[in-house]
């Protein structure tokens, strides 16, 4: 269900290769929360480095969008950038198990293709 790499680079390093690597493969950055940020400025910190970069592929987006809408509450990608047992982790859902939620079958060959790249996008940026 989930994709999860580990790294001894920094979460930001991990970050800014994530979002290169994204665009590179045709995706787009659509947005990075700084997550252990925003909650220590809420006074609710955690005490670990947080990241989550959300990116989409238009042209897998318009597919499957076109097909069923209600995709759309799982989208865009979104990957996580953190620390644990200091190790940076790189993780996602893998979008083949968040299409089983659909009950659309035929959609499996392009969740299949955006985790293929999910993965490669991962794998260059670790």
């Amino acid at each position: 269900m989930f994709i999860n790499l580990e790294t001894t680079k920094s979460v930001q390093e991990v970050r800014q290769a994530v979002e290169d690597k994204a665009k590179a493969k045709g995706f787009g950055v659509m947005s990075v929360h700084e997550v252990s940020n925003i909650l220590k400025n809420k006074g609710v910190p955690i005490d670990y480095e947080c990241v989550i970069v959300e990116v989409c592929s238009p042209r897998h987006a318009s597919q499957v969008l076109s097909k069923n809408p209600l995709i759309s509450t799982a989208m865009p990608c979104r990957i996580a950038i953190f620390q644990r047992d200091g190790k940076t982790v790189i993780s996602t859902i893998a979008p083949t198990a968040m299409l089983e939620m659909y009950n659309e079958p035929e959609l499996r060959p392009i969740a299949e293709e955006v985790e293929k790249l999910m993965k490669e996008i991962m794998e260059e940026s670790i």
